[in-house]
């Protein structure tokens, strides 16, 4: 989403941009979203939500984000629903698909299929994180094994590239936002990320592999630390225990019920609970096997509210800048929309480059 976007706010301005495009289609894991544009009512609120992230990016994204999906809508970007269904939160749903076609349509030249090679003009890293790289999520974040919950070209590119270059990293490269989806042998395609996304941790008794308790107290209402707890835990796995009325829970528009019937139907392990094994009370009644998967990382490069790479001693580099979550540090302690920082951060790139 951000290069996209910057590339269709450089092109407004007068600039004759280029996409260089790893995968072989547009959209990255936009394309794959719930596509829900949010950001937080206020900066207070954003800050007490995730207090290790840099202050000036989420102001940044506070002040920008409303007029930012104004633009969008103008391009004709199509709007599922005009809120977030959260009173957190202020924002909007688009179509994933139909938003990443207007995207196309106005960023001009993309050329799939081709990493980048260095030209020596002015360059924009926006290559949506390392989750795709195991070697860069063993070291940073877990050495168990994690789900990919993104697109597979998102693989640590703009981060190699920026500290080539002397580039300053953020905090937070421990942390990563994700979901918990069906263990395997569940079978995970890309087009059912959002559908097979397991949301009730926190009205579930979470276990590891050993039956041991280990969910953070409380769980976030967003669930990103139980995530992360889970890829931490024995082969990255967990156990989801619910009782009869867990199962008419209804979040996000399904009922917990409907959940486990995905993870069932998708071949994933859905036991009652005293086929798990376990010292249980009577009152539980299913056990779903969950693993933790990766949809973006949270830690990155080092930027200024102009979107330009910043070195170890604090100045920017030249010609170098970074958007969407190549950006690290905005988020981090907590969940903020990955959507809304790419779209704040492509336009601001966007204008920034047209100023050189």
């Amino acid at each position: 989403m951000a290069g996209l976007c910057a590339a269709a706010r450089a092109r407004e301005l007068g600039a004759d941009p280029v996409v260089f495009e790893k995968g072989d289609r547009p959209g990255g894991s936009m394309l794959l979203s719930s596509c829900v544009v949010w950001r937080y009512r206020s900066l207070e609120d954003f800050r007490a939500e995730c207090p290790g992230g840099d202050p000036l990016l989420q102001e940044l994204i506070v002040e920008r984000l409303d007029e930012a999906l104004a633009w969008l809508e103008s391009l004709g970007a199509p709007v599922v629903w005009g809120e977030t269904g959260n009173p957190r939160t202020i924002g909007k749903r688009f179509d994933p698909k139909g938003l990443t076609d207007v995207l196309v349509g106005a960023a001009g030249e993309i050329r799939l299929g081709e990493p980048l090679s260095e030209t020596g003009e002015a360059l924009l890293l926006a290559t949506g994180g390392f989750q795709g790289d195991s070697e860069l999520v063993k070291r940073h974040i877990t050495g168990e094994p994690v789900l990919l919950r993104a697109n597979p070209w998102s693989a640590g590119d703009g981060l190699r590239i920026g500290l080539a270059r002397g580039a300053a990293l953020s905090a937070g490269l421990d942390e990563f936002y994700g979901r918990a989806m069906p263990a395997p042998p569940a079978r995970v395609p890309e087009e059912k990320f959002v559908e097979l996304a397991q949301l009730y941790g926190s009205y579930a008794l979470v276990l590891n592999e050993d039956g041991e308790e280990f969910a953070p107290d409380p769980i976030s209402w967003a669930e990103t630390d139980l995530v992360q707890a889970i890829a931490r835990q024995p082969g990255g796995r967990a156990w989801y225990v619910v009782d009869d009325p867990t199962l008419d829970v209804r979040i996000r528009g399904r009922s917990v019920s409907e959940m486990i019937e995905a993870a069932r139907d998708s071949g994933g392990a859905v036991l009652t609970a005293p086929e798990l094994g376990f010292d249980l009370p009577d009152s539980y009644r299913y056990a779903v096997h969950v693993a933790a998967g990766i949809t973006h990382t949270v830690g990155g490069l080092r930027v200024d509210d102009r979107a330009r790479v910043l070195g170890a001693d604090g100045a920017p580099i030249d010609g170098l800048f970074a958007a969407g979550v190549d950006v690290g540090g905005i988020a981090v302690g907590g969940y903020a929309s990955g959507l809304a920082a790419a779209l704040v951060l492509g336009l601001t790139a966007a204008e920034a480059l047209s100023s050189l």
